[in-house]
């Protein structure tokens, strides 16, 4: 399947609660790719944007009272309508309050799709206790651990790192594809998570969507690394990149594994 066509001619509505760092940020990347965004996290709508979506986007960043209610309103609402729901559950044990929101919709909501960095997940399968803040503390992306959580909670997990690992508790897929440029801006994680609703909007198969969404946007980053000269110039580079992509332009550029095999799906 052609992910990034299908999105171009669909034009998905892709709701996102996502955090006051990564609002404009996201919000351009979706433009970029082809989707349709909205952004906000009143509760007084969340329950209709959930309902009328394509994907549904839960990002914690910036995690408020008023933000936790809508995302769980929109969560079950989607889920009611047979809409796709992505969390980014950002700082995973930073906070009590930021511990227990997740806990809450991890236990209410069916997610399609969990993506967090490596250090979030760990603690998610109980490996690491907390996460002091959005960077992971965790430089190894041990695929077991992706593939425990996914299992855990019978999701898709993306666990960002140098090697991305894409888990449904059995497959484990590798993904090589980035630049470390992507840990010197702000919010790049969220757009990647904005940019698997995208792709989990237009398939039933959230695993494939995964996998081609994660390296996708590590192609991206990596092309825009050949014109860009630091970060200032490396944000609209990207954003360009992702406008330019193209099934040809990811086929000649991923580097994709399924552990020790190499992974043949585009």
């Amino acid at each position: 399947m052609d992910y990034i066509a299908k999105i171009r001619e669909n034009s998905p509505f892709i709701f996102n609660i996502t955090n006051e760092v990564a609002t404009n940020f996201a919000a351009n990347g979706l433009i970029a790719i082809g989707a349709s965004p909205a952004m906000s996290h009143t509760p007084r709508e969340a329950e209709e944007m959930a309902r009328h979506a394509d994907a549904v986007v839960l990002n914690l960043g910036t995690l408020t009272e008023d933000r936790a209610e809508a995302m769980l309103k929109a969560g079950k609402t989607a889920n009611d309508a047979g809409v796709p729901v992505i969390l980014d559950p950002i700082a995973a044990g930073a906070t009590t309050f930021r511990t227990e929101v997740i806990a809450e919709i991890l236990s209410t909501v069916k997610l399609a799709v969990i993506k967090a960095n490596a250090g979030e997940i760990a603690v998610l399968g109980n490996v690491l206790k907390e996460t002091k803040g959005p960077d992971s503390p965790i430089e190894k992306n041990d695929p077991n651990v992706a593939a425990a959580v996914a299992e855990k909670y019978k999701t898709i997990v993306i666990a960002t790192g140098k090697t991305d690992v894409i888990s449904d508790g059995s497959r484990r897929t590798l993904c090589d594809n980035g630049h470390p440029m992507l840990q010197n801006i702000t919010a790049s994680g969220c757009l990647l998570t904005s940019i698997v609703g995208a792709f989990a909007s237009v398939t039933q198969d959230m695993y494939e969507a995964a996998v081609w969404a994660t390296a996708s946007y590590g192609i991206a980053a990596e092309l825009a690394m050949k014109t860009a000269e630091g970060p200032g110039t490396f944000i609209p580079a990207l954003l360009d990149q992702l406008y330019a992509l193209d099934q040809e332009k990811v086929k000649g550029y991923q580097r994709i594994q399924e552990m020790e095999e190499e992974r043949k799906v585009f």
